[in-house]
C-alpha cells in the first residue's frame, strides 16, 4: 500500500514495503525519483538495515554463531506498519519478528519518519533495542535520481558537486564488491566536481568517506538541483546499474560498509557498526532537497 504527504511544493508517495519511497514530484507533477525497471534495478529508493552491502556467503556470526542475511539487510524487504502521519509527515515501524529473528537474533523497533519542509523531504531513521542484550547495526539511504532531471539535457551534462576542501578518500572493493585495504585518493575536478559518465559504475559502486556534511546532482546547463544532506554518516555510495546506459544516479548515505572480501564477520567485532546497548534509541537524520 502506498501512502501520499504533500505541501505547497513537493508530494511525496511512500510504500509500506520497505518505507520505501515511490516518488517525489513537485507541484508541476514532474518526476524527480527513479521509478524503477525489470531490465535493470526495480527499486526506487530502498531503507538499508540493519547491514548494508553484502556480507561474505551471506554470512556472519555473533559471539561464534553464524546466521545468515542478504544483501543490505531485510528492511527493504517487510512490511511496515504506519505509526502516524499528518498531511506533511508520516511515520513507518517495523518490529522484529519470527522472521527477522532468524536472520538477526535482536529484539528491536525501526522507525522511519518523512517530513516536508518546504522543498526538502527530511528522512529520520530511529532505533530502539527491545532486547536485553548489546545490538550490533548499520543503516543507510539508497535513493535513486532521474537524470537527466531536465529532458533537453544528458547524463554527461551532469556532475555531483561536493563541499569545497574535502578530500575524499575511495572504499577499495573487490570485484564481487566486497571491502578490500586498497584504499586511495578520489580525485575530484577543480577539488569539487564529479562529471558523471556511464562507465564510472562498470565496476560497481563508488564508495567514499571524508565526503563533508552533502553533495549536489546539478548541471550548469539547467536549474533543477537535488541535494542530499547527511551530516551523520560515516560513507557514500554512489551507483547506477553496472555497465549499462540507465537513466538515474543513486546517492547512498551509509553509516557503515559492507563486509571484508573472504571474511565472515563477527558483528560484535565490526569497528564501523552501530552499537546500542539495551533499551537504547538511536536516530539519525538525513535529507533530500529537491531545487527546481
Amino acid at each position: 500500500m502506498e501512502y501520499v504527504i504533500k505541501n505547497s511544493q513537493l508530494k511525496v508517495s511512500i510504500s509500506t514495503e520497505g518505507a520505501q519511497m515511490k516518488s517525489i514530484q513537485n507541484k508541476a507533477g514532474k518526476e524527480f525519483l527513479w521509478q524503477g525497471s525489470k531490465e535493470t534495478w526495480e527499486e526506487s529508493a530502498p531503507n538499508l538495515f540493519p547491514f548494508v552491502g553484502r556480507l561474505t556467503k551471506e554470512t556472519y556470526t555473533l559471539h561464534g554463531k553464524e546466521h545468515h542475511m542478504g544483501i543490505h539487510g531485510f528492511a527493504k524487504l517487510k512490511e511496515f506498519t504506519v505509526l502516524n502521519q499528518k498531511e506533511d509527515c508520516i511515520t513507518f515501524i517495523l518490529e522484529d519478528d519470527k522472521d527477522t529473528r532468524k536472520q538477526y537474533p535482536f529484539s528491536f523497533q525501526f522507525c522511519v519518519t518523512y517530513k516536508l519542509e518546504e522543498n526538502e523531504i527530511i528522512i529520520t531513521y530511529k532505533v530502539y533495542n527491545k532486547g536485553n542484550e548489546t545490538m550490533y547495526f548499520g543503516l543507510g539511504g539508497h535513493p535513486g535520481f532521474n537524470v537527466p532531471l531536465n529532458e533537453k539535457l544528458t547524463f554527461e551534462d551532469y556532475m555531483i558537486e561536493f563541499e569545497n576542501q574535502v578530500e575524499p578518500i575511495q572504499i577499495g572493493m573487490s570485484e564481487d564488491c566486497f571491502v578490500t585495504e586498497n584504499n586511495r585518493r578520489f580525485i575530484l575536478t577543480e577539488g569539487k566536481y564529479l562529471h558523471l559518465k556511464h562507465n564510472l559504475f562498470d565496476q560497481d559502486a563508488i564508495i567514499l568517506q571524508n565526503t563533508g556534511n552533502k553533495v549536489t546532482l546539478k548541471s550548469k546547463k539547467g536549474k533543477e538541483e537535488i541535494t542530499v544532506y547527511y551530516p551523520n554518516m560515516n560513507y557514500l555510495g554512489i551507483w547506477h546499474w553496472p555497465k549499462t546506459e540507465v537513466d538515474y544516479i543513486c546517492i547512498e548515505p551509509w553509516t557503515s560498509l559492507p563486509a571484508r572480501k573472504d571474511v565472515v564477520e563477527e558483528l560484535s567485532m565490526k569497528e564501523d557498526l552501530i552499537k546500542l546497548e539495551p533499551n537504547g534509541e538511536y536516530v539519525n537524520p538525513f535529507s533530500v532537497r529537491i531545487n527546481f
